[in-house]
């Protein structure tokens, strides 16, 4: 099924895969990761490793880019991408200590331009008042450690719009394990069949909700893996979409 609407002169669509109708049922939460779902993750890094690479050679790091940047991605290769001494490692790594002066100038770099960079995809902000307006519960479910999260969720100025926001710290288990999503489904009273997950990453997001029996959708918009099939009840291309999904789902069903 291909559900197509218009948003200021654009189609939209939301798509469901083959073989994925389900029977009706009020829709009452809708879970939302975080990372390339509300906010282009990716980008934002490498941003932020760009800025900072030419903050440490202008306070004297005498590297090529080339090298600083493999570096740097190794790091986060070896140690995960939240990594919070990279730069320190970087610096050991390269010339045998940690130059303060530079760490600092790449610290710096770094930070300023992340604030820059973290922006939501588009109509993000404008899908969560409409579901909001709509009386739905909101919550995130991350793997990013939960300093980090809810740093991103500040800048964003999402922090009053999330019920409930979950990561690894709460459950010490990462997605797709059942515990994030069963956590944010008991602690809120809603049952698996009411919520709907948001992620832009099929085995972790769709698998682990699909696994208690949570609708899912995935955002293909925020797909960095060039995924395929990604095995969700919808597809979207635009956030917008799912102010669609939501109405489709819950028309009929409102007593």
């Amino acid at each position: 099924m291909v559900v197509f609407f218009r948003l200021h002169g654009a189609s939209i669509s939301a798509r469901r895969p083959p073989g994925k109708e389900k029977g009706p049922s009020m829709i009452k939460l809708v879970i939302f990761d975080l990372d390339n779902t509300l906010t282009d993750f990716v980008r934002m890094k490498e941003v932020s490793i760009e800025a900072a690479i030419q903050a440490m050679i202008d306070a004297g790091l005498l590297v090529p880019p080339d090298r600083i940047r493999k570096e740097i991605l190794k790091i986060y290769e070896d140690e995960g991408i939240e990594y919070q001494k990279v730069f320190n490692k970087l610096l050991v790594k390269l010339i045998g200590e940690v130059d303060y002066k530079v760490l600092a100038a790449g610290i710096v770099g770094y930070r300023r331009a992340r604030e820059a960079a973290l922006v939501l995809y588009p109509h993000v902000k404008m899908t969560l008042i409409q579901l909001l307006g709509r009386g739905l519960k909101l919550a995130v479910i991350s793997d990013a450690p939960r300093q980090e999260a809810w740093l991103r969720l500040c800048y964003l100025q999402l922090h009053h719009m999330f019920d409930m926001v979950i990561t690894y710290e709460d459950t010490g288990e990462y997605k797709p394990s059942p515990a994030p999503f069963r956590m944010v489904l008991d602690t809120m009273g809603i049952q698996a069949s009411e919520a709907l997950m948001v992620g832009d990453w099929p085995e972790r997001d769709i698998v682990g909700a699909a696994e208690l029996g949570i609708r899912t959708v995935f955002a293909r918009y925020g797909d960095t893996f060039g995924t395929k099939e990604s095995g969700a009840d919808y597809e979207i291309d635009d956030a917008y979409a799912l102010v669609k999904i939501v109405e489709e789902l819950n028309k009929g069903t409102e007593r």
